[in-house]
């Protein structure tokens, strides 16, 4: 009763910001995102019989702050009648600071438990259940161009293309390293509760899902550059609109836009998005990743450098 699984966090192109039923965590758009290849999280989890509570260790220290959401999707995969587990955590990127660690924290720990329990699932179903767990989740049961859709009382996920039908490169600028002042689902119930913008938002959703749809299919960088910043500014736009309003930038984000544009000035294949935390992820052609690395690099105020390629979905290790 013993399984182990790795997960690859991943970024959206064009994001989800809310949600139309909290019970069931569906959001309230859909979305379109890439998964990673080079950044990840593994999950072990072990369940026994003799264990009062589930445990967590977290890159070899206990942690009880992230158990609760852990047991959780534990539940989701295994009943709430299973024995309890003991869970252990590896993460080579920073937590809980904008760059999907609960994405593909909560794709490896339903897979790995589904296994400890002897449970077959398909993908599909893995997913469905990664979802009720965290949003973006499951977008990480799946590699390369992935599209969650906004639909029904379940969560409905494909791949748009394999990670290397179009391999792109992802350059985060790490900005600042600790967890984020509000967290996303209390943040994204302000923003639906008191933006102006939001029902726009989610009106003009389909369009911008559309429109990166073709440009994925049509491997069309320009174009999906040009949707993916701007379904990016629309979404902090409605954060920045709500009461109090929710601004994870910094002085180092607004500078890396300024990096970014610069390079897109001299003719680099290079165009940005950003998600609820201060990081810049700077999506690139391949030939372009070592000059867009160390533009950011000698950007004022970056802290550090983690790039990427595309990668795989979730799987047992």
């Amino acid at each position: 009763m013993r399984e182990t699984a790795t997960a690859q966090p991943n970024i959206a192109l064009i994001k989800y910001w809310g949600k139309r039923d909290t019970e069931l965590n569906l959001p309230a758009v859909g979305s379109i995102s890439i998964t990673l290849s080079d950044l990840f999280t593994s999950m072990t989890v072990e369940f026994e019989d003799n264990l009062e509570q589930d445990e967590l260790h977290l890159n070899n220290e206990q942690n009880d702050k992230l158990l609760p959401r852990l047991s959780h999707a534990i539940d989701i995969a295994a009943g709430g009648d299973r024995p309890r587990a003991r869970i252990s955590s590896e993460c080579n990127f920073p937590i809980a600071a904008g760059l999907a660690s609960s994405a593909s924290s909560f794709a490896a720990v339903v897979v790995a438990a589904s296994a400890a329990m002897g449970i077959e699932r398909s993908v599909g179903e893995l997913a469905n259940l990664a979802g009720r767990a965290s949003g973006s989740a499951a977008r990480s049961l799946y590699g390369g161009f992935v599209e969650l859709e906004n639909s029904g009382d379940a969560v409905v996920v494909s791949e748009l293309l394999p990670a290397d039908a179009w391999p792109l490169d992802v350059v985060v600028a790490v900005t600042e390293t600790g967890p984020k002042p509000v967290g996303s689902t209390e943040a994204m119930e302000i923003s639906r509760r008191t933006s102006p913008f939001y029902e726009r938002w989610v009106g003009d959703q389909a369009d911008d899902l559309a429109s990166a749809r073709n440009a994925i299919a049509a491997r069309d960088f320009a174009a999906l550059a040009s949707v993916a910043e701007h379904n990016c500014l629309k979404m902090h736009s409605v954060m920045w609109s709500s009461r109090p309003p929710i601004v994870y930038w910094n002085d180092a984000t607004l500078a890396c836009l300024q990096t970014i544009r610069q390079l897109q000035s001299d003719g680099v294949d290079v165009f940005f998005t950003i998600d609820a935390g201060p990081q810049v992820k700077a999506v690139c052609d391949t030939a372009d990743t070592d000059t867009v690395e160390t533009a950011l690099r000698a950007t004022d105020g970056v802290r550090d450098i983690l790039r990427s390629g595309l990668g795989e979905g979730a799987r047992l290790r």
